[in-house]
């Protein structure tokens, strides 16, 4: 099983990261989720009512994320971590993207908490996965884009494994290599946040409320969580 590692110079830059990976195996995306297609429904119709919003980059969850895109040089407003764009999409439109039930699982609590969230089908990781600066050698294949090849430049923060990386300006756009699609049945979701010393209750809550999702649909899910105290979990 691989481990998720967050590399000494990005605790040292973030010493108030904490991610929480939520681990799933034998998932069974080909079902019905009503659990999922509820949550989704629910944000949607409170955003219609007025009685909520996405958090956007007045809140201190986002801007947490803006001021570290801006450490290693990403324009958070031209690039935007995942959560802003997708809570910016869904005050636009109105509603959602469906995907398939897994990611449409970890949008929904990602927007509701104002969290970053992302997954990985574990079936095509290559061994150890990273949370660390790029060196400018690795390349990158957008999600959705399998013929176009990227270089992060060298001191962006990435999630990488022995093959190359799995997502750019750390949380802005997985890889197409390790998408989770309705066939995957291993998968590991991340949430995070660079402030466990305020948001770090709000993370476990979240974690817990995508396991919660998770397990009709799995045969089996697990949490652990990746800190400045704990900067490795075997998964």
């Amino acid at each position: 099983m691989p481990a998720f590692r967050i590399a000494p110079a990005v605790v040292d830059a973030f010493p108030g990261i904490l991610v929480a990976l939520v681990t799933a195996t034998g998932l069974r995306g080909h079902e019905p989720w009503p659990h999922t297609a509820a949550a989704l429904t629910e944000l949607e119709r409170r955003l219609a009512d007025g009685t909520w919003q996405p958090a956007d980059e007045t809140d201190p969850r986002i801007e947490a994320w803006h001021t570290a895109y801006r450490s290693f040089g990403t324009n958070p407003r031209r690039v935007r971590p995942s959560v802003d764009a997708l809570g910016r999409r869904l005050a636009k439109k109105g509603s959602l993207p469906r995907i398939n039930p897994a990611v449409d699982s970890y949008n929904a609590v990602s927007v509701r908490h104002g969290l970053p969230a992302g997954a990985f089908d574990l079936d095509r990781v290559t061994g150890d996965v990273d949370i660390r600066y790029a060196d400018g050698t690795e390349s990158f294949t957008p999600l959705g884009e399998p013929g176009t090849v990227e270089r992060p430049r060298p001191g962006e923060v990435v999630y990488a494994d022995a093959t190359g990386v799995l997502t750019r300006h750390w949380n802005h756009r997985d890889a197409h290599r390790t998408r989770v699609t309705a066939d995957s049945v291993r998968v590991a979701f991340v949430l995070e946040t660079l402030r466990a010393d305020r948001d770090g209750d709000l993370l476990k809550d979240a974690a817990e409320e995508l396991r919660g999702l998770l397990a009709p649909h799995a045969a089996g899910t697990a949490v652990h969580h990746l800190g400045a105290d704990r900067p490795r979990a075997a998964v």
